[in-house]
């Protein structure tokens, strides 16, 4: 079985990190339980002491693929204890913070789970079926254990995410609107989901546009609520790794989509086409675009997340 040594995990681990000699924090290792809607572990990490009562969420990017969970695994518990956006957030807000330990399959490569691409979201089976509900019932549990450690925190989360996680938190916005406090992204290819069916009569299906978004989730697209929910989304000026010329990430006939509608050239066309889309539909969104930055973040850039959430929270 794929991912067989994740059974192998299924006991819940508590490891403790001792930080200035003087208090210590908890990385929870939640097992995976299909029973409650997550075929998959998550890894919870509770600071000594909470300042903000939100709950962090960014999900894992390993950045390669591989059959092998413990990649997967190895590569969020090293993110945890880390500096990307989500893990940097959640230690200057003394916030608990969830990352899920999603594979992303070299089998089935063309399932780019951890930017919850077209592939991801029409698995009709198996564990990796509806990976964006998975995280929603990882997200539940999380917040069980946390009443477990004496914490309580709002309904709604913090998603943060960066390169194929910053996709994943853009297009995950548009699913499920209405678990989300707020939403950062960065790294984001030049391009965004849309909140509309076509451009210049091309039809946008997911994940380029919503056209198809009831058929293939079951639900209707809130556009309402999507629009009105905070969001920071941004791009280094000097970025170049685009997302839309590789095959595990767009499909030949997406790519002729984005490229006939949105531009070839990710910088500045197609990011700022995706702008104008947003800004005519009235979406609360910040968009950055920062001089002499590739792909990649700076303490100026996390400075400004940071007062962004702490303005929306």
């Amino acid at each position: 079985m794929l991912f067989e040594k994740l059974i192998k995990k299924s006991a819940v681990l508590f490891l403790i990190l001792i930080s200035n000699g003087s208090y210590a924090e908890k990385i929870i290792e939640v097992k995976a339980e299909p029973k409650k809607g997550f075929s998959f572990p998550f890894l919870l990490k509770i600071p000594a002491s909470i300042d903000t009562n939100y709950l962090v969420v960014e999900t894992n990017n390993t950045g390669v693929i591989s059959d092998d969970f413990d990649v997967h695994y190895k590569s969020a518990k090293k993110a945890i204890v880390g500096n990307a956006v989500g893990p940097w957030v959640a230690k200057k807000l003394n916030s608990p913070i969830l990352i899920p330990i999603f594979p992303r399959p070299k089998t089935d490569w063309e399932i780019y789970t951890h930017a919850l691409d077209r592939d991801t979201l029409l698995v009709k089976s198996g564990d990796l079926k509806r990976l964006d509900l998975q995280l929603l019932a990882m997200i539940s549990q999380a917040k069980k254990e946390l009443t477990n450690h004496s914490v309580k925190v709002h309904e709604k989360v913090i998603l943060t995410g960066f390169s194929a996680s910053g996709s994943l938190a853009n297009r995950f916005s548009m699913l499920h609107p209405d678990s989300l406090q707020l939403v950062v992204a960065g790294g984001l290819n030049g391009i965004l989901m849309l909140p509309i069916d076509n451009v210049s009569d091309e039809v946008l299906d997911y994940p380029l546009g919503v056209n198809d978004f009831k058929k293939i989730t079951g639900t209707d697209f809130n556009k309402t609520q999507w629009a009105s929910l905070p969001q920071f989304l941004f791009m280094g000026e000097n970025d170049t790794n685009d997302a839309v010329e590789y095959d595990d990430a767009y499909s030949d006939l997406e790519r002729k989509v984005i490229h006939s509608t949105l531009g070839e050239k990710m910088q500045p066309d197609r990011w700022a086409k995706c702008q104008e889309i947003y800004k005519e539909n009235n979406v609360n969104v910040v968009f950055n675009t920062y001089e002499n930055i590739g792909h990649g973040t700076n303490s100026n850039i996390h400075n400004e997340i940071l007062n962004f959430i702490k303005e929306n929270i």
